[in-house]
């Protein structure tokens, strides 16, 4: 039975497989660079796929049991959820930088002292949010909206949704501790456990089946919060098994200064971006909820649409990172370049392909959701399939600077694309209708309505593309992994 079941695997693995071979034939990657990306993105994107189906499903399932104000207070709660998610993965992605690049000097005991940097960290920053949602859930969505409905909604969700917090700041770093030393097969086998149960328990609760209470809105909150213990649960399991590249010792050394540094210094301009992101989305989500609550719906449900295809941007943002610092490790800036360009160029190709499908099948895809405007849905979905591109090249070039520990110049193209954003969504609001900012009121908007923020949404993701992009191709990224301050020389083995 093991050998028939080795003997499937092997066999889909190849067909799998012949997708970097096929773009190498072609000329399009060098196929031995093109297969190690894939090789090492795959898990992700699969681990993704799975997390953006969670997040899908939620809305579906929503959008069934519950009104639209349901969906939309989902949506508005998510974005402050974002705020502890985005500084999760900022954390993550200052522990991959600096364990890939102790991974390529062969340095393995200031690999596994750095997850211990990230752990405490985590906890740090995790606790002071999760109380602040206890008390102002309600006040904190009422500032996006006026509809009481949503707000209830919403609060209901953020109040309980952020007690797992904690567990998926713990299960990232875990995650990509282990990615960081070249294993992204773990954390997709766990995310494959914590993910179904998540779904099953979400369905179970929402609806009431069998003998689960119906509890809504709720329902999903706990879900999520009792699936992402479970996941971070078997994550501090793993590590603590030693049978893992990297280890996490209870022992030892509890704090470092030095690694903490510098797994801040890498993770604050990402922090940095995904908080301009997130925050940024508060003024936006005000115009659209100014547009109507169905706009929002339409929004929310056309965004984790397309997700699917943006998705597998996380798993070659990651393999770009591995390879990219562990080259660097090892001293072999060419090879770090080469890397860089040849998981962008295979990004693409999986991305666009996959933009493609979802674009194509927008109705039916849409008709399956309970919205009030499926027409409108429709249209959303086909401006983020048009948004594919930019996002899949930011989010590669953006993995691989951040294996060289070059996390600045995302911040950047972040805070430029927002601003544009902005501007023009701005525009969209109902000619000579005010907004107050302290003792300042303003007029900005032109009655252009949701053509506006199509044009905003995907001028802001090729924005963000041309800086970073820029970036990688100046190859000043280089000499700031060369001088980063726990270099791969740092610390004793």
């Amino acid at each position: 039975m093991s050998g028939s079941t080795a003997g499937i695997r092997e066999r889909a693995r190849d067909v799998v497989f012949l997708f970097p071979e096929t773009l190498g034939r072609l000329g399009l990657v060098d196929r031995e660079r093109g297969e190690e990306a894939f090789d090492l993105a795959l898990p992700v994107m699969v681990t993704g796929t799975v997390r953006t189906i969670l997040r899908t499903a939620d809305f579906f399932m929503v959008s069934l049991a519950l009104p639209a104000a349901a969906v939309a207070g989902l949506e508005f709660a998510f974005q402050y959820f974002f705020v502890g998610f985005g500084l999760a993965l900022a954390l993550s992605s200052g522990t991959i930088s600096v364990v890939s690049r102790f991974k390529g000097a062969e340095n393995h005991a200031r690999a596994d002292l750095a997850i211990k940097q990230s752990l405490w960290l985590s906890v740090l920053i995790s606790v002071p949010m999760i109380l602040v949602a206890q008390f102002y859930s309600a006040p904190l969505i009422d500032i996006l909206t006026d509809d009481p409905a949503v707000v209830e909604q919403g609060a209901t969700y953020l109040r309980i949704v952020t007690y797992a917090l904690i567990f998926r700041f713990w299960s990232l770093v875990a995650a990509r501790a282990l990615q960081g030393s070249g294993d992204t097969r773990t954390p997709m086998y766990v995310n494959l456990i914590s993910v179904p149960t998540n779904i099953g328990l979400n369905a179970l609760l929402i609806f009431g089946l069998g003998p689960f209470p119906r509890l809504g809105i709720a329902g999903a909150a706990w879900g999520t919060t009792i699936a992402s213990a479970l996941g971070g649960i078997i994550f501090f399991g793993i590590l603590l098994s030693g049978r893992r590249d990297v280890q996490l010792h209870p022992d030892g050394p509890q704090f470092d200064f030095g690694l903490a540094k510098e797994i801040v210094r890498v993770g604050a301009p990402l922090a940095g971006t995904r908080l301009v992101g997130t925050f940024g989305r508060f003024p936006f989500l005000f115009v659209l909820g100014v547009l109507g609550t169905p706009v929002v719906a339409a929004f929310a449900i056309g965004r984790r649409v397309i997700m699917l295809a943006m998705m597998p941007s996380w798993g070659y943002s990651t393999a770009s990172s591995t390879l990219v610092g562990q080259s660097l490790g090892a001293g072999d800036d060419d090879e770090a370049t080469r890397y860089g360009w040849d998981t962008l160029r295979i990004a693409l190709v999986t991305q666009l392909l996959i933009a493609a499908v979802m674009a194509a099948f927008a109705r039916p895809i849409a008709a399956v959701f309970n919205t009030s405007d499926a027409g409108l849905t429709v249209q959303f979905i086909w401006v983020f399939a048009l948004s594919v591109a930019g996002f899949s090249i930011a989010r590669t070039m953006r993995g691989a600077l951040r294996g060289a520990g070059d996390t600045s110049w995302p911040l950047y193209g972040k805070i430029l694309g927002l601003v544009v954003r902005l501007a023009i969504t701005a525009l969209a609001l109902p000619v000579g209708f005010a907004v107050s900012i302290g003792a300042v009121s303003v007029a900005p908007g032109m009655g252009l309505g949701v053509l506006a923020v199509f044009l905003a949404v995907v001028l802001d993701f090729y924005i963000q593309a041309g800086v970073n992009t820029v970036r990688f191709a100046s190859g000043t990224w280089q000499a700031v992994a060369r001088k980063a301050e726990s270099g791969p020389t740092a610390g004793d083995d």
